[in-house]
């Protein structure tokens, strides 16, 4: 029974609380806020502490969106355009809303089209295309200025849409595919560029390659002669060296030099010089050839 009792006072204290935060309405300084008792205007709360009726009074601060239909305006180059705009506001007073202007949101479409008209008119026509936020924060500027006195306060203002003449927009859409156009050449330009130059240096690279492995088989090639020739010779030293050591007789000599001049003379070469060693020798063959003709006929 306790713990019903105190599930019960929690809930009172909670419903006390709620009211209590619902009555009790701290307004900033820059706020105002309406009170709607039984759903009819009754007062405006200014900034500070202020106490509601509960379940009686309701507050009011709704933001009021207002989309205004397209302005015709004329650019500092002469082109005329339409362009349609979005008002974001709040009734901040409503007694200057009722009794400050006549029909306030006409007033508002007609101020929002004059301040328009003169923004625009300070602007050429791809400045206006480009320059949406600077439009924006001028319009709302001067126009929150102008309805204070009218009891709104202007949050935001938005360009919604901007509309050229009809020629414009073919001529500005003709230079954007003709921009378009420019930047795909450009584009395959710079690849193909790109890729002759690739091209080109894989050529270069190529070329080198094989001119050094050319260089080094042609060194390996050589060294590998040197180190040929290198052992003959020194096959051929040590091989004179043999004969010197042996004590070689004059008749070993004189066949050695047969044997050589034989290896000349095989028919493939056009000149022979003759030793004079050899002229002597080959002149006592053919004396010693004349005696043994001689001998039968004696």
């Amino acid at each position: 029974m306790e713990l019903y009792q105190l599930i019960i006072m929690l809930l009172i204290i909670g419903a006390a609380l709620a009211i209590v935060l619902y009555c009790v309405k701290i307004i900033p300084q820059s706020e105002n806020y309406v009170i709607e008792r039984l759903g009819a205007y009754d007062r405006t709360l200014d900034k500070g502490l202020h106490v509601i009726l509960p379940f009686v009074d309701r507050v009011s601060m709704k933001e009021i969106v207002k989309d205004f239909a397209p302005q015709p305006v004329i650019t500092k180059d002469n082109v005329t355009i339409q362009i349609d705009t979005i008002i974001y506001f709040q009734i901040t007073d409503p007694k200057l809303y009722t009794y400050g202007v006549q029909n306030p949101i006409n007033a508002i479409e007609n101020l929002t089209a004059t301040t328009l008209r003169n923004i625009i008119g300070d602007l050429e026509l791809d400045q206006t295309l480009t320059s949406r936020d600077i439009i924006n924060t001028k319009m709302r500027t001067i126009l929150d200025e102008a309805t204070d006195s009218w009891g709104i306060k202007v949050q935001r203002v938005e360009v919604k849409n901007i509309f050229p003449p009809r020629d414009i927009q073919e001529a500005m859409e003709k230079q954007m595919r003709a921009e378009r156009e420019r930047r795909e050449a450009i584009l395959r330009a710079e690849g193909e560029k790109r890729s002759a130059i690739l091209i080109a240096e894989g050529e270069k690279e190529s070329t080198v390659l094989r001119a050094q492995a050319k260089q080094e088989a042609m060194i390996t090639e050589a060294e590998g002669e040197a180190q040929a020739m290198e052992r003959i010779f020194q096959a051929q030293a040590r091989g004179i060296e043999l004969i010197k050591s042996s004590n070689p007789t004059e008749q070993y000599l004189k066949l050695k030099s047969l044997e050589t001049f034989e290896k000349v003379a095989d028919g493939k070469a056009t000149k022979i010089i003759v030793p004079s060693e050899i002229q002597n020798l080959t002149s006592l063959l053919v004396s010693a050839k004349g005696i043994v003709e001689d001998e039968p006929t004696k």
